[in-house]
């Protein structure tokens, strides 16, 4: 049984961040540790760190346990979003035009 202190917490905005990023058409995977998504997307893979940017600064870090992957791992592609919008940046991809 999984205990909800050994839960990852999940920020507020992930569903919208990952809508919108399936929107577009790409093949997205909650991860949860050490990062919260897995974006596949013509072609490439993308790692993402979701962040509430509604909340302060100070709490949109990123924790021990990434940074210590980040350094294990050498792995620099990582991209810190907040929003929808970003995410479709992060991946080169563009939202399509509401009609």
């Amino acid at each position: 049984m999984r205990h909800a202190r050994n839960a990852a917490k999940v920020d507020d905005n992930q569903r919208d961040v990952k809508r919108a990023l399936e929107a577009v058409g790409a093949w997205v995977q909650s991860i949860g540790q050490p990062y919260d998504l897995l974006v596949w997307w013509r072609g490439s893979w993308h790692v993402l760190e979701v962040k509430d940017g509604r909340k302060p600064q100070r709490e949109q870090h990123l924790t021990d346990a990434q940074l210590k992957t980040l350094a294990e791992l050498r792995l620099c592609g990582v991209k810190l979003v907040r929003s929808g919008d970003e995410a479709l940046a992060a991946i080169g991809a563009k939202a399509w035009p509401e009609v």
